[in-house]
């Protein structure tokens, strides 16, 4: 399908349904102070990775694969004086070689299907932290399980499940931040807007009625069931 990330995300700060204050909560959770060295997985244009180095002075060691949401991170960082603190690597996270225990925390904040589930990157992420070091991972689950029959898993389950997935890896939760229904209609809407402008400014391009059709799909799904059955959480985990 033609769905070009850069044009869908490109009003986004945060590539999540998430809020600031929850990214700075997330940094209180982690215990992050100016030591502290942090492991970024997926970290896009680097919401997430700014407001942590400008809140808590720590070191983040970022992976994008976009080459043009790497480079928007680097600006950023740049830009807000903090590209002593922030590196940026393009880079495909799942064939990354970690060194071992090389990190306090490490975040992947809403792209655990870089590696799969939620249990495939926690079990990816562990060796990266020492025992007593924290991994935080966003992930969608739903908020009724079993699901209505007409309603497709994708991968997802219910809260108790994602949490026991994410322990199995060898890890005991210890926080979890999750998105209200304003950060919702907030990540999404920002998508409907950036692709009817869009999709108004290249009528004629070769992918135009594809992405059309998939974003009324989505955008339909959303008001249909998504809305009121997908939530989704940043899980903190401390590793055991």
């Amino acid at each position: 399908m033609f769905w070009p990330w850069e044009i869908v995300e490109r009003d986004h700060e945060l590539q999540n349904p998430t809020s600031p204050d929850k990214i700075r909560l997330l940094g209180d959770y982690l215990r992050l102070t100016s030591e502290s060295r942090v492991l970024d997985i997926a970290s896009g244009k680097g919401g997430p990775a700014s407001i942590l180095a400008e809140a808590y002075g720590c070191t983040i060691s970022a992976v994008e694969i976009r080459p043009l949401f790497a480079e928007e991170a680097r600006k950023r960082a740049a830009s807000a004086g903090l590209g002593s603190l922030i590196d940026v690597q393009t880079a495909d996270a799942s064939s990354l070689q970690i060194e071992p225990e090389s990190f306090d925390a490490a975040i992947c904040i809403g792209a655990a299907f870089v590696w799969g589930t939620i249990a495939d990157a926690a079990a990816a992420l562990w060796p990266t932290v020492p025992p007593g070091g924290f991994v935080a991972i966003g992930e969608p689950f739903w908020r009724h399980w079993p699901l209505p029959e007409d309603i497709e898993e994708q991968g997802f389950v219910g809260l108790e499940e994602t949490a026991a997935r994410f322990e199995r890896a060898g890890f005991q939760i210890t926080g979890i931040i999750a998105a209200s229904e304003d950060d919702w209609d907030h990540y999404e809407s920002q998508h409907w807007r950036a692709i009817a402008e869009w999709l108004a400014e290249h009528p004629e391009h070769p992918g135009a009625e594809e992405f059309r059709t998939g974003h009324e799909r989505y955008r339909s799904d959303y008001f249909r069931y998504k809305r009121a059955l997908l939530a989704w959480a940043i899980f903190v985990g401390r590793k055991i």
